[in-house]
Protein backbone atom coordinates (compact mmCIF):
# COMPACT_ATOMS: atom_id res chain seq x y z
CA UNK A 1 0.00 0.00 0.00
CA UNK A 2 2.87 2.35 0.86
CA UNK A 3 4.46 1.76 -2.55
CA UNK A 4 1.17 2.52 -4.25
CA UNK A 5 0.73 5.81 -2.41
CA UNK A 6 4.30 6.84 -3.15
CA UNK A 7 3.74 6.12 -6.82
CA UNK A 8 0.55 8.19 -6.85
CA UNK A 9 2.43 11.03 -5.20
CA UNK A 10 5.13 10.81 -7.84
CA UNK A 11 2.58 11.63 -10.51
CA UNK A 12 2.63 15.21 -9.35
CA UNK A 13 6.30 15.48 -10.25
CA UNK A 14 5.61 14.84 -13.94
CA UNK A 15 3.88 17.20 -16.41
CA UNK A 16 1.23 14.57 -17.16
CA UNK A 17 -1.94 16.63 -16.62
CA UNK A 18 -0.76 18.94 -19.41
CA UNK A 19 -0.82 15.99 -21.78
CA UNK A 20 -4.56 15.52 -21.36
CA UNK A 21 -5.26 19.25 -21.52
CA UNK A 22 -3.54 19.61 -24.88
CA UNK A 23 -5.29 16.59 -26.37
CA UNK A 24 -2.34 15.13 -28.22
CA UNK A 25 1.09 16.50 -27.25
CA UNK A 26 4.06 16.57 -29.61
CA UNK A 27 5.67 13.16 -29.98
CA UNK A 28 8.90 14.30 -28.37
CA UNK A 29 7.01 15.47 -25.27
CA UNK A 30 4.83 12.36 -25.07
CA UNK A 31 7.81 10.04 -25.58
CA UNK A 32 9.86 11.82 -22.93
CA UNK A 33 7.01 11.42 -20.44
CA UNK A 34 6.61 7.75 -21.39
CA UNK A 35 10.31 7.04 -20.92
CA UNK A 36 9.96 8.21 -17.32
CA UNK A 37 7.77 5.14 -16.75
CA UNK A 38 8.55 2.51 -19.37
CA UNK A 39 11.39 0.87 -21.27
CA UNK A 40 11.35 -1.34 -24.36
CA UNK A 41 11.57 -5.12 -24.30
CA UNK A 42 15.15 -6.01 -25.35
CA UNK A 43 15.59 -7.60 -28.77
CA UNK A 44 17.55 -10.56 -27.38
CA UNK A 45 16.89 -12.73 -24.29
CA UNK A 46 18.91 -12.14 -21.15
CA UNK A 47 20.10 -14.90 -18.84
CA UNK A 48 18.46 -15.01 -15.39
CA UNK A 49 20.80 -14.45 -12.43
CA UNK A 50 22.73 -17.63 -11.67
CA UNK A 51 21.74 -19.31 -14.92
CA UNK A 52 22.94 -19.42 -18.52
CA UNK A 53 21.16 -19.57 -21.85
CA UNK A 54 23.39 -22.25 -23.33
CA UNK A 55 21.61 -23.87 -26.31
CA UNK A 56 21.69 -27.30 -24.64
CA UNK A 57 20.05 -25.96 -21.48
CA UNK A 58 17.37 -24.04 -23.36
CA UNK A 59 16.63 -27.11 -25.51
CA UNK A 60 16.29 -29.28 -22.40
CA UNK A 61 13.99 -26.71 -20.82
CA UNK A 62 11.79 -26.74 -23.90
CA UNK A 63 11.47 -30.53 -23.72
CA UNK A 64 10.52 -30.39 -20.05
CA UNK A 65 8.08 -27.53 -20.67
CA UNK A 66 6.18 -29.46 -23.35
CA UNK A 67 6.36 -32.95 -21.83
CA UNK A 68 3.09 -34.06 -20.14
CA UNK A 69 4.96 -36.93 -18.50
CA UNK A 70 6.20 -34.41 -15.95
CA UNK A 71 2.74 -34.76 -14.41
CA UNK A 72 1.72 -37.87 -12.49
CA UNK A 73 -1.14 -38.55 -14.88
CA UNK A 74 0.87 -37.96 -18.04
CA UNK A 75 -1.81 -35.50 -19.15
CA UNK A 76 -0.63 -32.02 -18.14
CA UNK A 77 2.49 -30.12 -19.13
CA UNK A 78 3.61 -26.55 -18.48
CA UNK A 79 2.28 -25.80 -21.96
CA UNK A 80 -1.21 -26.93 -20.87
CA UNK A 81 -1.76 -23.81 -18.77
CA UNK A 82 0.81 -21.50 -20.41
CA UNK A 83 0.25 -22.05 -24.11
CA UNK A 84 3.00 -20.37 -26.12
CA UNK A 85 0.64 -19.98 -29.07
CA UNK A 86 -2.10 -18.29 -27.01
CA UNK A 87 -0.12 -15.41 -25.56
CA UNK A 88 1.26 -17.65 -22.81
CA UNK A 89 -2.11 -18.47 -21.19
CA UNK A 90 -4.78 -21.16 -21.52
CA UNK A 91 -7.75 -18.88 -22.16
CA UNK A 92 -9.71 -20.28 -19.21
CA UNK A 93 -11.12 -18.49 -16.19
CA UNK A 94 -9.02 -20.77 -14.00
CA UNK A 95 -6.95 -23.71 -15.20
CA UNK A 96 -7.92 -27.39 -15.15
CA UNK A 97 -5.48 -29.77 -13.47
CA UNK A 98 -5.15 -33.24 -12.00
CA UNK A 99 -8.43 -35.06 -11.57
CA UNK A 100 -10.05 -32.31 -13.66
CA UNK A 101 -9.87 -30.04 -10.65
CA UNK A 102 -10.21 -26.32 -11.24
CA UNK A 103 -7.40 -24.16 -9.89
CA UNK A 104 -8.05 -21.14 -7.67
CA UNK A 105 -6.59 -18.45 -9.95
CA UNK A 106 -6.27 -17.44 -13.57
CA UNK A 107 -3.03 -18.68 -15.17
CA UNK A 108 -0.72 -15.69 -15.78
CA UNK A 109 1.24 -15.48 -19.00
CA UNK A 110 4.82 -16.73 -18.97
CA UNK A 111 5.74 -14.52 -21.93
CA UNK A 112 8.09 -11.82 -20.62
CA UNK A 113 7.73 -13.33 -17.12
CA UNK A 114 11.51 -13.03 -16.79
CA UNK A 115 10.95 -9.29 -16.26
CA UNK A 116 8.60 -9.68 -13.27
CA UNK A 117 9.80 -8.97 -9.73
CA UNK A 118 8.49 -12.40 -8.68
CA UNK A 119 6.21 -15.15 -9.96
CA UNK A 120 2.59 -16.10 -9.23
CA UNK A 121 -0.12 -13.56 -8.44
CA UNK A 122 0.98 -13.49 -4.81
CA UNK A 123 4.72 -13.39 -5.56
CA UNK A 124 5.49 -16.53 -3.58
CA UNK A 125 8.19 -17.64 -6.03
CA UNK A 126 11.17 -15.28 -6.28
CA UNK A 127 12.15 -16.40 -9.79
CA UNK A 128 11.18 -18.63 -12.69
CA UNK A 129 13.15 -21.61 -11.36
CA UNK A 130 11.26 -21.54 -8.07
CA UNK A 131 8.00 -21.13 -9.97
CA UNK A 132 8.73 -24.19 -12.11
CA UNK A 133 8.81 -26.39 -9.00
CA UNK A 134 5.36 -25.30 -7.81
CA UNK A 135 2.86 -26.67 -10.36
CA UNK A 136 4.68 -30.02 -10.54
CA UNK A 137 3.99 -30.63 -6.85
CA UNK A 138 0.56 -28.97 -6.59
CA UNK A 139 -2.21 -31.54 -6.12
CA UNK A 140 -4.62 -29.42 -8.14
CA UNK A 141 -2.16 -29.09 -11.04
CA UNK A 142 0.39 -31.79 -12.00
CA UNK A 143 0.15 -33.72 -8.71
CA UNK A 144 3.68 -35.12 -8.93
CA UNK A 145 6.57 -35.43 -6.48
CA UNK A 146 10.25 -34.63 -7.01
CA UNK A 147 11.09 -38.29 -6.43
CA UNK A 148 8.65 -39.59 -9.03
CA UNK A 149 9.68 -36.87 -11.46
CA UNK A 150 13.37 -37.75 -11.14
CA UNK A 151 12.56 -41.45 -11.51
CA UNK A 152 10.80 -40.63 -14.77
CA UNK A 153 13.69 -38.53 -16.08
CA UNK A 154 16.44 -40.96 -15.08
CA UNK A 155 14.61 -43.86 -16.69
CA UNK A 156 14.92 -42.35 -20.17
CA UNK A 157 18.40 -42.32 -21.73
CA UNK A 158 17.41 -39.37 -23.90
CA UNK A 159 16.76 -37.21 -20.85
CA UNK A 160 19.90 -38.38 -19.04
CA UNK A 161 21.98 -37.38 -22.06
CA UNK A 162 20.17 -34.03 -22.36
CA UNK A 163 20.83 -33.20 -18.69
CA UNK A 164 24.49 -34.16 -19.06
CA UNK A 165 24.81 -31.81 -22.05
CA UNK A 166 22.97 -29.00 -20.29
CA UNK A 167 24.91 -29.29 -17.02
CA UNK A 168 28.29 -30.65 -18.16
CA UNK A 169 30.24 -29.71 -15.02
CA UNK A 170 28.01 -31.52 -12.54
CA UNK A 171 28.55 -35.05 -11.25
CA UNK A 172 24.80 -35.65 -10.86
CA UNK A 173 23.13 -33.44 -13.47
CA UNK A 174 19.64 -34.99 -13.25
CA UNK A 175 18.22 -33.17 -10.22
CA UNK A 176 15.05 -31.31 -9.29
CA UNK A 177 17.00 -28.05 -9.09
CA UNK A 178 18.38 -28.55 -12.60
CA UNK A 179 14.91 -29.49 -13.85
CA UNK A 180 13.76 -26.07 -12.67
CA UNK A 181 16.85 -24.23 -13.96
CA UNK A 182 16.41 -25.71 -17.43
CA UNK A 183 12.78 -24.62 -17.58
CA UNK A 184 13.83 -21.18 -16.34
CA UNK A 185 16.40 -20.93 -19.15
CA UNK A 186 13.79 -21.83 -21.77
CA UNK A 187 11.19 -19.45 -20.37
CA UNK A 188 13.73 -16.63 -20.30
CA UNK A 189 13.81 -16.84 -24.09
CA UNK A 190 10.03 -16.32 -24.34
CA UNK A 191 10.05 -12.56 -24.77
CA UNK A 192 8.01 -10.43 -27.16
CA UNK A 193 10.03 -7.47 -28.44
CA UNK A 194 9.26 -5.10 -31.29
CA UNK A 195 5.74 -4.08 -30.30
CA UNK A 196 4.37 -0.84 -31.72
CA UNK A 197 4.90 0.69 -28.29
CA UNK A 198 8.53 -0.40 -28.22
CA UNK A 199 9.11 1.10 -31.65
CA UNK A 200 7.49 4.33 -30.50
CA UNK A 201 9.68 4.47 -27.39
CA UNK A 202 12.72 4.02 -29.63
CA UNK A 203 11.76 7.03 -31.75
CA UNK A 204 9.35 5.85 -34.45
CA UNK A 205 6.58 8.47 -34.38
CA UNK A 206 4.50 6.53 -36.91
CA UNK A 207 4.45 3.32 -34.85
CA UNK A 208 1.29 4.39 -33.00
CA UNK A 209 -1.91 6.02 -34.22
CA UNK A 210 -3.23 9.29 -32.78
CA UNK A 211 -5.88 7.35 -30.85
CA UNK A 212 -3.22 5.07 -29.35
CA UNK A 213 -1.07 8.06 -28.42
CA UNK A 214 -4.02 9.71 -26.69
CA UNK A 215 -4.50 6.42 -24.86
CA UNK A 216 -0.87 6.45 -23.75
CA UNK A 217 -1.27 10.02 -22.50
CA UNK A 218 -4.45 9.07 -20.63
CA UNK A 219 -2.78 5.95 -19.19
CA UNK A 220 -0.11 8.14 -17.63
CA UNK A 221 -2.34 11.11 -16.81
CA UNK A 222 -4.97 9.14 -14.91
CA UNK A 223 -2.45 7.28 -12.76
CA UNK A 224 -2.43 3.79 -14.33
CA UNK A 225 1.37 3.95 -14.19
CA UNK A 226 1.25 3.83 -10.40
CA UNK A 227 0.85 0.05 -10.76
CA UNK A 228 1.62 -0.64 -14.41
CA UNK A 229 5.03 0.67 -15.37
CA UNK A 230 8.51 -0.60 -16.14
CA UNK A 231 9.66 -2.93 -18.89
CA UNK A 232 6.70 -5.28 -18.48
CA UNK A 233 4.14 -2.49 -17.89
CA UNK A 234 3.43 -4.06 -14.51
CA UNK A 235 4.66 -7.07 -12.60
CA UNK A 236 7.08 -4.96 -10.58
CA UNK A 237 5.32 -4.53 -7.23
CA UNK A 238 2.32 -5.49 -5.11
CA UNK A 239 -0.85 -3.48 -4.69
CA UNK A 240 -4.22 -3.90 -2.98
CA UNK A 241 -7.09 -4.70 -5.30
CA UNK A 242 -9.78 -2.15 -4.61
CA UNK A 243 -7.87 0.89 -3.35
CA UNK A 244 -10.80 3.22 -3.95
CA UNK A 245 -13.63 0.70 -4.13
CA UNK A 246 -13.68 -3.07 -3.86
CA UNK A 247 -15.06 -4.64 -7.02
CA UNK A 248 -17.94 -6.94 -6.27
CA UNK A 249 -19.10 -10.32 -7.47
CA UNK A 250 -16.59 -12.79 -8.80
CA UNK A 251 -13.94 -10.19 -9.72
CA UNK A 252 -12.47 -10.20 -6.19
CA UNK A 253 -13.53 -13.37 -4.35
CA UNK A 254 -13.47 -12.92 -0.58
CA UNK A 255 -11.88 -16.35 -0.21
CA UNK A 256 -8.71 -15.29 -2.08
CA UNK A 257 -6.82 -12.91 0.19
CA UNK A 258 -3.82 -12.66 -2.13
CA UNK A 259 -0.38 -12.04 -0.71
CA UNK A 260 -1.69 -12.33 2.85
CA UNK A 261 -1.49 -16.12 2.46
CA UNK A 262 2.27 -15.75 1.87
CA UNK A 263 3.23 -13.13 4.46
CA UNK A 264 0.42 -13.44 7.05
CA UNK A 265 0.65 -9.65 7.29
CA UNK A 266 -2.53 -7.60 7.60
CA UNK A 267 -1.23 -4.98 5.17
CA UNK A 268 -1.09 -7.68 2.49
CA UNK A 269 -4.78 -8.58 2.72
CA UNK A 270 -6.19 -8.68 -0.84
CA UNK A 271 -2.84 -7.52 -2.19
CA UNK A 272 -1.64 -8.98 -5.50
CA UNK A 273 1.29 -8.47 -7.83
CA UNK A 274 0.22 -5.95 -10.45
CA UNK A 275 -0.51 -7.78 -13.68
CA UNK A 276 2.07 -7.17 -16.42
CA UNK A 277 0.21 -5.74 -19.39
CA UNK A 278 2.48 -6.82 -22.24
CA UNK A 279 0.34 -8.71 -24.79
CA UNK A 280 -2.75 -8.04 -22.66
CA UNK A 281 -4.96 -7.95 -25.75
CA UNK A 282 -4.17 -11.67 -26.18
CA UNK A 283 -4.62 -12.90 -22.62
CA UNK A 284 -8.31 -12.73 -21.71
CA UNK A 285 -9.89 -13.42 -19.28
CA UNK A 286 -8.50 -10.84 -16.87
CA UNK A 287 -7.55 -10.40 -13.20
CA UNK A 288 -6.41 -13.12 -10.83
CA UNK A 289 -9.99 -14.37 -10.76
CA UNK A 290 -10.30 -14.55 -14.55
CA UNK A 291 -13.79 -13.12 -14.13
CA UNK A 292 -13.69 -10.48 -16.88
CA UNK A 293 -13.44 -11.39 -20.55
CA UNK A 294 -13.57 -7.94 -22.15
CA UNK A 295 -10.51 -5.70 -22.00
CA UNK A 296 -12.65 -2.58 -22.16
CA UNK A 297 -14.60 -3.74 -19.12
CA UNK A 298 -11.35 -4.52 -17.30
CA UNK A 299 -10.11 -0.96 -17.90
CA UNK A 300 -13.39 0.45 -16.59
CA UNK A 301 -13.23 -1.71 -13.45
CA UNK A 302 -9.65 -0.68 -12.74
CA UNK A 303 -10.55 2.97 -13.18
CA UNK A 304 -13.30 2.86 -10.54
CA UNK A 305 -11.75 0.36 -8.11
CA UNK A 306 -8.12 1.50 -8.20
CA UNK A 307 -8.23 5.15 -9.23
CA UNK A 308 -11.62 6.18 -7.89
CA UNK A 309 -12.68 7.79 -11.12
CA UNK A 310 -15.06 7.09 -13.98
CA UNK A 311 -13.33 7.47 -17.32
CA UNK A 312 -15.26 8.96 -20.22
CA UNK A 313 -16.24 6.40 -22.86
CA UNK A 314 -13.89 7.82 -25.55
CA UNK A 315 -11.03 7.78 -23.05
CA UNK A 316 -11.62 4.10 -22.27
CA UNK A 317 -11.49 3.38 -25.99
CA UNK A 318 -8.21 5.28 -26.27
CA UNK A 319 -6.61 3.39 -23.38
CA UNK A 320 -7.73 0.07 -24.85
CA UNK A 321 -6.24 1.15 -28.18
CA UNK A 322 -2.96 1.94 -26.42
CA UNK A 323 -2.97 -1.45 -24.69
CA UNK A 324 -3.18 -3.03 -28.12
CA UNK A 325 0.23 -1.56 -28.95
CA UNK A 326 1.77 -3.73 -26.21
CA UNK A 327 1.42 -6.88 -28.32
CA UNK A 328 4.93 -7.80 -29.37
CA UNK A 329 6.48 -10.30 -31.75
CA UNK A 330 5.36 -13.71 -30.50
CA UNK A 331 7.98 -16.44 -30.01
CA UNK A 332 7.90 -19.12 -32.69
CA UNK A 333 8.62 -22.44 -31.00
CA UNK A 334 9.03 -25.76 -32.77
CA UNK A 335 7.57 -28.46 -30.56
CA UNK A 336 10.56 -30.54 -29.40
CA UNK A 337 10.90 -34.25 -30.07
CA UNK A 338 10.70 -35.82 -26.62
CA UNK A 339 12.78 -38.72 -25.29
CA UNK A 340 11.26 -42.18 -25.62
CA UNK A 341 10.10 -43.90 -22.43
CA UNK A 342 11.94 -46.99 -21.20
CA UNK A 343 10.63 -50.16 -19.59
CA UNK A 344 11.62 -48.65 -16.22
CA UNK A 345 9.74 -45.40 -16.80
CA UNK A 346 6.94 -45.01 -14.22
CA UNK A 347 3.55 -45.49 -15.80
CA UNK A 348 1.04 -42.62 -15.69
CA UNK A 349 -1.43 -42.79 -12.86
CA UNK A 350 -5.07 -42.60 -13.95
CA UNK A 351 -7.17 -39.69 -12.76
CA UNK A 352 -10.52 -40.13 -11.09
CA UNK A 353 -13.45 -38.89 -13.12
Amino acid sequence: MKTFLLAIAALGALPLPALAQTGLPPDAELRAAALEWFEPIPDAPQAPPGNVLAPERVALGAMLFFDPRMSRSGVFSCQSCHNVGLGGVDGLTTSIGHGWQQGPRNAPTMLNAIFNVAQFWDGRAPDLAAQAKGPVQAGVEMNNTPENLLGTLKSMPGYVEAFEAAFPDEAAPVSFDNFARAIEAFEATLITPDSAFDRYLKGDDAAMSDQQKRGLAAFMDTGCTACHAGRNVGGQDYHPFGVAERPGGSVLPESDRGRFAVTQTADDDYVFRAAPLRNVALTAPYFHSGAVWDLREAVSIMSSSQLGTELAEPQIDEIVAFLGTLTGRQPRIVHPILPVRDAATPQPQPMAR
